[in-house]
Parts: C-alpha cells; sequence; structure tokens
C-alpha cells in the first residue's frame, strides 16, 4: 500500500505575509488553476491515483504529514502542490527500483526557496540552499519524493522539526531564521525545507532524473501555462518505450542491439508476456546455442552464433520490458542477475565440450579457466561498485584543490571521459573492460567464423587484459579514497566462512587480505605441481600428490586467519574475490591429482559459482542473507571436504556428493527465499513482525 500525501501548503513565509508575493516569493500553488479548471494540487492528486498510489491525501502542513507519516505502513509519496509533469514520471518515481528513497532531480533554473542537490553515483550526498551548494549542485530538488518505510521515522521526526520553523539539528543548514532572501528555504515550499531535513538527518536518498518526460516546478500563471505546453509536446508513451532502453550502455548493445530491441519489448508487452518469462526465453536460447556449439559443424556452429545472438537480445529485452511496463519485483532483480551468469557459463561448457570433441585435448580446462577468470572479475566489479557507493556518501577530504596523488588525478580523468558520452575515448574505456555484450559479440564472432577452441582462446586473452588494466586501476583509485567497505556490511556472510574459519585465532596484524593472497597462492602452487607433474591431466594421483593436497589445504587454511580481523584497510574490498579465486583453484587441483574428468571438475566450480553469484546479487539487490546459507559448509569447510575425499581417493565421488548437495541447498534456499518465506509473511500480522535484525548489508 502506497499513500501519496499533497503538501498544499506553500512557504511558511508566504502564507503568514501577504507581502511576500510582491517580495518575488513563490505563490502557493493551491491558488494556480489548469487548463482543465482545477487546482494544480487536485490534478496532481489525480495523478498520482493513476500512477498506482493506492491512496491519496492532502496534507495543509508538515505537522499532518508527521502524523500520516507515523500511521503508514508502506511507503509514503510527498509532493509539493507546484509540480507540473507527465503521470509516467510520477508512475516512474513511486515504482523505482533504485532504492527505498528515492527524491526527484529536475536540471531546471534554482528558483527562491527551492532547494539545490548535489548527488553522486545516482545518490544524494547533499542538498541546501544553491549558495551553500555553488559549484557543486548537480540539480535541484524535483518537489516530489518516495519514502521507503523504514525511512518513516525519519520522515515523521524532519516533518516535525521543520513544522517548528526549522531544521533538524544539522550545522549549516538553514531554517526560518536563516536565509531567507531570494536564496533562503524558509522562504520556499515546505516540501523542499522537508527534503533538506531528511537530507540531514542522513537518510539514504536516491536520486530520479527525467529524461525525454516533462517536469517542471511552477509558481506562477505563466510558468504553469509553459510546463502544461511542454507536457503536452511529447508522446509519453513513445518516450516511455525509448527510457526503457539504458541511457548508457556498452557499444556493442547500444548500436547493435537497443537500436531494434525497442521494437521487440512493445510486442512482449502487447502479448501479454512478462520480463521473468522473456529472462526464461534467454536462458532457453543460450541452452540452445550452447548445446550447437558442442555438437560442431560449421552449420551448427553459425546456428549457435545467431541464437546466441538472440538470446543477448532477449536478455536486454527483459530488462527494457520491466522499465517500460514498470514490473520490478526483488525477484525478477535476483532471477536476471543469476540467469546472466548461468547462460554464460553454459555457454562455455558448450564451447569446451565442442573444442574437446574437435581433437583439442584442453578443451574443458579452457572452459574451467574461463569460467574461474569470469566469475572473479565479477566479484571485484561488484565489490569496486559497492566501494563507490560507500564512498560517494562519505565526507570528502579537503585535498587543497586535487593534490590527492595519483588516485586522485585517476578519479578526475575518469570522470572527465564518462562525462564525454560518445567520444572515442568513452567507448574506448567501456569496450576495453570487456562488458557482456563484447564478450557473447566475441563469442558469436569466433565460433561462427572459426571454432570453439578459437571462442576460449579469445575470452581468454580479452578477459585477462582487460582484468589486469582495471585490476591496476582500480587497485590505485581504492587506495587514495581508503573505504573500509567490508566493515559495512556482514563480513563473515560476504568472504563466506564457515565453522571452522571462526574458530581460527586472527592474525591481525598481517591484514585479510594478505592472508587471503597466501592461501590462494597456496592453491595456485598445488594446481601448477599437479599440471606440471601430469601435463595430459589424464593420471590420477601424478607422482603421488595426493599426499600433497594436505599440504595445500594447510596453506589456504591461512586465509583463515583473517576472518576475525577489521577488513578496514584500502584494499581489503579485493578479499572476496581472492577467497572466490583460492577455493576455486584448490577444487580444481583436488581434481587434477585426483584424476576426475575435466567436465566434472566444471560443473563443481559453475555450482561453486551460482552459490557466490547468489551472494552477490543479494548484495547488489540489498536482499537478505540465503535462508540456509549456514549449512552451506563454508569455503574452508568444503576445501576440508576435498581434501579428506583426495586422501581416500575418492576425489571423483566427493567433488559429485559436494557439487550436487550445494545444488540441493540452493535449489531449497531458493523456494524458501521466494516462495515460502514471502507466502508466511504476509499470513503473520504487521504487528506480531519482530523489529530489528541484522542486515547482510
Amino acid at each position: 500500500m502506497t499513500l501519496a500525501i499533497v503538501l498544499a501548503a506553500g512557504s511558511a513565509g508566504a502564507e503568514r505575509s501577504a507581502a511576500g508575493s510582491a517580495a518575488g516569493v513563490p505563490l502557493p500553488a493551491t491558488r494556480l488553476a489548469t487548463d482543465a479548471g482545477a487546482t494544480l494540487a487536485d490534478r496532481l492528486a489525480d495523478q498520482w491515483r493513476r500512477a498506482g498510489a493506492t491512496e491519496v491525501r492532502h496534507a495543509a502542513d508538515l505537522t499532518e504529514v508527521a502524523a500520516l507519516a507515523d500511521a503508514a505502513t508502506g511507503p509514503v509519496i510527498v509532493s509539493g502542490a507546484d509540480l507540473v509533469a507527465h503521470t509516467a514520471v510520477l508512475r516512474h518515481l513511486l515504482t523505482s527500483p533504485v532504492g527505498p528513497t528515492v527524491a526527484l532531480v529536475l536540471t531546471d533554473p534554482a528558483g527562491a526557496g527551492r532547494a539545490a542537490v548535489r548527488e553522486e553515483r545516482g545518490q544524494v550526498v547533499a542538498a541546501g540552499t544553491p549558495t551553500e551548494l555553488t559549484g557543486t549542485a548537480t540539480g535541484i530538488f524535483g518537489g516530489a519524493l518516495r519514502v521507503g518505510v523504514a525511512d518513516l521515522p525519519a520522515l515523521a521526526a524532519a516533518a516535525r522539526a521543520t513544522g517548528a520553523d526549522g531544521l533538524p539539528g544539522a550545522d549549516g543548514l538553514p531554517g526560518a531564521d536563516g536565509p531567507a532572501g531570494a536564496d533562503g528555504l524558509s522562504a520556499g515550499p515546505e516540501v523542499d525545507r522537508l527534503f533538506v531535513g531528511l537530507t540531514a538527518l542522513g537518510t539514504l536518498t536516491f536520486a530520479h532524473r527525467v529524461r525525454l518526460l516533462v517536469a517542471h516546478r511552477v509558481t506562477d500563471p505563466a510558468e504553469l501555462a509553459a510546463a502544461e505546453a511542454a507536457v503536452a509536446g511529447v508522446d509519453e508513451d513513445r518516450a516511455e518505450l525509448r527510457l526503457s532502453v539504458k541511457e548508457k550502455d556498452d557499444f556493442f548493445t547500444t548500436y547493435f542491439v537497443s537500436t531494434w530491441s525497442p521494437y521487440v519489448t512493445k510486442a512482449c508487452a502487447r502479448i501479454g508476456l512478462g520480463p521473468t518469462s522473456v529472462t526464461m526465453i534467454s536462458v532457453a536460447f543460450a541452452v540452445a546455442a550452447a548445446v550447437f556449439f558442442a555438437v560442431g559443424g560449421r552449420p551448427a556452429l553459425v546456428a549457435g552464433a545467431v541464437l546466441l545472438y538472440l538470446g543477448f537480445v532477449l536478455d536486454c529485452v527483459d530488462g527494457q520490458l520491466a522499465r517500460y511496463t514498470r514490473h520490478f519485483s526483488a525477484w525478477g532483480g535476483w532471477l536476471d542477475t543469476m540467469a546472466d551468469r548461468a547462460k554464460e557459463y553454459v555457454v562455455y561448457a558448450g564451447l569446451g565440450f565442442g573444442a574437446t570433441a574437435a581433437g583439442f585435448r584442453y578443451g574443458w580446462a579452457l572452459a574451467i579457466a574461463a569460467m574461474t577468470l569470469q566469475t572473479v572479475r565479477h566479484m571485484t566489479d561488484a565489490w569496486y561498485g559497492v566501494l563507490h557507493d560507500e564512498a560517494a556518501r562519505r565526507p570528502k577530504p579537503a585535498t587543497g584543490g586535487g593534490d590527492g596523488g595519483i588516485g586522485d588525478r585517476l578519479n578526475a580523468a575518469s570522470t572527465r571521459v564518462q562525462a564525454d558520452t560518445g567520444s572515442l575515448s568513452y567507448w574506448l574505456k567501456r569496450t576495453v573492460v570487456f562488458p557482456i555484450g563484447e564478450r557473447w559479440a566475441l563469442i558469436a564472432l569466433a565460433t561462427a567464423l572459426f571454432s570453439p577452441l578459437v571462442a576460449l582462446v579469445a575470452v581468454l586473452v580479452w578477459g585477462t587484459l582487460a582484468f589486469g588494466y582495471t585490476g591496476a586501476l582500480r587497485t590505485l583509485r581504492a587506495r587514495w579514497m581508503w573505504v573500509p567497505v567490508l566493515d559495512t556490511v556482514d563480513a563473515t556472510l560476504h568472504r563466506d566462512d564457515g565453522p571452522l574459519a571462526g574458530r581460527l585465532p586472527a592474525l591481525r596484524p598481517v591484514g585479510p587480505l594478505v592472508l587471503a593472497v597466501v592461501g590462494a597462492l597456496g592453491a595456485a602452487g598445488l594446481l601448477a605441481a599437479a599440471l606440471l607433474a601430469d601435463p595430459t591431466g589424464l593420471a590420477a594421483d601424478p607422482t603421488g600428490l595426493r599426499w600433497a593436497v594436505p599440504v595445500g589445504l594447510l596453506v589456504l587454511l591461512v586465509a583463515g586467519l583473517g576472518a576475525g580481523a577489521a577488513h578496514n584497510g584500502p584494499l581489503d574490498w579485493l578479499v572476496p574475490a581472492v577467497l572466490r579465486a583460492a577455493e576455486y583453484l584448490f577444487a580444481i587441483a583436488v581434481g587434477v591429482v585426483g584424476g576426475v574428468p575435466a567436465w566434472l571438475i566444471f560443473a563443481y566450480v559453475f555450482v561453486l559459482t551460482v552459490h557466490h553469484y547468489d551472494l552477490v546479487a543479494r548484495l547488489e539487490k540489498r536482499q537478505a542473507a540465503p535462508p540456509l546459507h549456514g549449512v552451506t559448509l563454508g569455503w574452508e569447510g568444503r576445501s576440508v571436504l576435498l581434501t579428506v575425499a583426495s586422501i581416500a581417493g575418492i576425489a571423483g565421488i566427493g567433488l559429485a556428493t559436494l557439487g550436487s548437495y550445494l545444488l540441493v541447498v540452493f535449489a531449497v534456499s531458493v523456494v524458501l527465499a521466494w516462495v515460502v518465506l514471502p507466502a508466511r509473511a504476509a499470513r503473520t500480522p504487521a504487528d506480531a513482525v519482530p523489529v530489528g535484525g541484522r542486515s547482510p548489508l
């Protein structure tokens, strides 16, 4: 249930003094009449209903807003009565998936009494008068915000404080006694003061920008008429279809997919296909492509390449369809992330099988290497994004005008390139990192024109170069930012530690990253020894290396000594990715030492990646930990079991059994998380739900 509140009051000063109008203070929007004869406030109320609000209320002042927020049980929309916009703009704000609390941000000139906004990475990091944000403001508050349930107490507190002619204790923020001239918020609409007050309380608020559609705040009949003309001049449905395409995407997707995928999106909407259905069709296309790659022969390889391309188009369409129809869900976001990775690795399996069937002995080995490389890359990508999001929320150090060293200069250079949309440097930067569109295009072309072997080698070469490039630059930038991001989340969950790691002593002086690297090097050394002892990878226990596995395990467990240490170093965000690499390399080494078929090793590592992508997807979507995470044994527990199986001479059985167990746990966890627990929560009275609990974020 979503409550929309239209705050009909203008500025406190304007209501108290008729002289305000003569002084240039905006008139209350309740006095403005639309071209249909209704007041602007009444039209906004009707638009909020059509946008999807369950209930719409008018509030005369902030005290009434606070009372409504106290009583609300779902998200609350608060808007001023001076907003002229397409209904689609309001619907997009109401359904925005970026976060629970979202504010409308416009690029209009700052008006009298309007709040200016500074945003970074889509987050509002500062709000105040235009004077306070001179030179740093990125827009103005659009007069409407959606507040999530968890932030309703902060909304009520901000409303009470600002309603009492002040802003809640944040030094430097203007209240009723602050600057009240042409630039002071006390002279402007109360919704602006409420927004600044909510921001001052530290509420994490995301920015919702308006593209292609129209939204303006008005103060007089002339501005109202101009805004209404602008709204009428835009085809709302056509604009929404164009908005379904990401504003900034990768080169291949922009020019070879998004040029025609909106037509597919429109067709899917007309026939009633939902985003989840399109995702599953995309998975089917990728599986079919993998089968053709495995079969081999030029016709099959070309057919597989075409199916892979079409599958990628549908992979884009599912997101476009969700944005076009505004059908967002936590389940859909999670499924899309998991399906993307599963599809890619199934294709790797098809390529590995095809290369092996064509006579290349190490086809499966290349597929395992490609999957391991991409997973570790994705883990660093995810955590670097979290690092930047956390950095955006923190105060910036005073560096005296950009003297923060090479990291500062790299950050400034990256910002300049990203701002130069469409330039050669912009596209090179987006392409060199080897995004998913470029990976799928490379696989399709290399396989159709050459062979699965060439495709796998190309993926590994470009992927390795991209990993080196991004890793080096991100390391330098992260050292400059110094944001201990892992200390802001449940580090034990995202390290994937099990009971054993929690019982190991903490070696704090060394640092968790160094310990994780040592563990990974031990696993890599064991794998290298196994491959050198048996280059064919066919012999079981080459030169008696079975007894070297426990030694490799002991070195691997060194990484567990960092479990209890603080993860507050500038590069400790790399720890989860290093632990993933360490576990995968150790499992592969156990398989090679035990003479396990390469396809079985691939299958086991694939199950591990599914387990770890589940954690990353929940981190990115701000969702709770998997219900059965506690029985997944942790990276160290799984490695111990594989060691026992290796010593017993049943490495293959160990990999198959443990992989099957993890797959079953994952499947049951999915059913619990997305079917059983939501159904149980729906049957539980709201007042019986316990308050509190620890978030994995």
